[in-house]
């Protein structure tokens, strides 16, 4: 309370804007681990003698577990908010990442890679950052989402190349120890110092609303108060544009990840150094907060069907491109491009989920259709390496992923942007 009293009579800051600081830096330590994942590669395929197909298939049960946490982690957070769930997610994703720095089968990185890491990333993630600022911010809730999220792109930017530098020098198990740590350490810093899940336990109202004394008896939790108007995830099933959203972030998944864990062995495969690659991912990186910071504003003026349609036209340009123009130079160009597009639909998932069926259970909602994005994400990775095993390149691949774009463009555009009822 002392803290509340504070904040609402000698500070001008309000307390949303801290919590958007902790939501991004989580991120940015959190993405700069995950999207390694390609550096690792072909390092431990030298080491331990497996194939792509051995390794795609870790990233693909790291996805499907990361993705099924998702609904169970959102369900816990519109019940008990943020914190406890971070902290557990905490300690799986350092012993997830330190028990991997270890392994000397398959198996073992298939458990600790695939499965520990995976649920303790999937409690700590975009969509529970993404549905903590829409309980911070009322105006604005967009822009917020955006700058919380583009963590994730400098994180990428940032510690892909320093990750990759380690790798080369002191190999891949070192860089899985040293992730598992630091993040153990910002985590809790950040979990206890910072993040709280309600504004109203603080005396507050969420950003563009005046301020209110606190309740005389304060909530106890930080759960969402619910609101009978609003559709929870059964409900949104019965409609039309529930399903049209789920099999676009299904097709949207298939291409983040599947480029994600097989760019750095695409363009080494055709003659690119490990470190150009590894700076291609941190473009791939950086320029993805390019289109997060456009998407966020972009919601709150035109609605959020629109940018993601145009998500995968620029998308099918650059698949179409790669396949017909596999170079040094167009490589750089489907990294920037691609990179471009990779989290516009993150904070556009929680913003039109919340537009389409209103905010009390946006996090179970938005977790739901995220977990099927990673879903998407993790089969398309896993398609990749079976492919390239058996043909050597992943041409198929490019080619079904722009049939892919073609439907989701169509899907994307068919979505009935306005509250549903039943």
């Amino acid at each position: 309370m002392a803290l509340s009293q504070k904040n609402t009579s000698t500070s001008r800051i309000f307390y949303g804007w801290y919590v958007l600081a902790a939501g991004f830096l989580l991120l940015f330590f959190q993405s700069g681990a995950r999207f390694s994942f390609g550096i690792m590669f072909k390092p431990m395929i030298a080491e331990l003698g497996w194939n792509r197909t051995s390794i795609s298939l870790a990233f693909f049960l790291h996805m499907v577990f990361f993705a099924l946490t998702l609904s169970l982690a959102g369900k816990l957070y519109d019940r008990y908010g943020p914190r406890w769930i971070i902290l557990v997610s905490t300690v799986l994703i350092t012993a997830g990442y330190t028990s991997t720095s270890r392994i000397t089968a398959l198996w073992q990185f298939h458990i600790f890679y695939g499965v520990v890491t995976a649920v303790g990333v999937g409690g700590a993630s975009v969509p529970l950052i993404a549905a903590l600022m829409s309980k911070w911010f009322a105006r604005r809730r967009g822009l917020a989402i955006s700058l919380a999220l583009s963590g994730s792109c400098l994180g990428q930017f940032v510690l892909v190349p320093s990750i990759n530098w380690i790798v080369l020098t002191y190999g891949w198990r070192l860089s899985y120890l040293l992730l598992g740590m630091v993040m153990l350490a910002v985590n809790l810093l950040l979990v206890l110092g910072v993040i709280k899940g309600n504004p109203e336990d603080m005396g507050f109202k969420p950003y563009g609303h005046q301020l209110t004394e606190a309740a005389a008896a304060p909530q106890k939790s930080d759960a969402t108060p619910v609101r009978p108007d609003d559709l929870n995830l059964l409900q949104a099933f019965k409609t039309v544009s529930f399903w049209l959203f789920l099999t676009v972030m299904f097709i949207c998944g298939s291409g983040d990840f599947m480029v994600a864990a097989h760019l750095v062995p695409l363009v080494t495969d055709h003659g690119v150094s490990p470190t150009t690659a590894a700076n291609m991912m941190a473009w791939f990186g950086l320029l993805s907060m390019g289109g997060i910071l456009i998407a966020g504003p972009a919601s709150d003026l035109i609605g959020n069907k629109i940018p993601i349609a145009l998500t995968f036209v620029l998308r099918l340009i650059l698949y179409l491109m790669i396949i017909q123009y596999p170079y040094r130079v167009t490589f750089y160009i489907f990294a920037a491009g691609f990179g471009f597009t990779l989290m516009i639909t993150a904070p556009l998932t929680t913003t039109l989920s919340g537009r389409l069926y209103g905010f009390t259970h946006v996090g179970l909602i938005s977790g739901f259709i995220t977990t099927i994005h990673h879903l998407g994400g993790g089969l398309w990775a896993f398609v990749g390496g079976v492919l390239f095993d058996r043909t050597g390149s992943y041409q198929i691949t490019f080619m079904f992923s722009a049939a892919l774009a073609v439907i989701a463009i169509i899907g994307s555009l068919a979505i009935n942007e306005k509250r549903q009822v039943l």
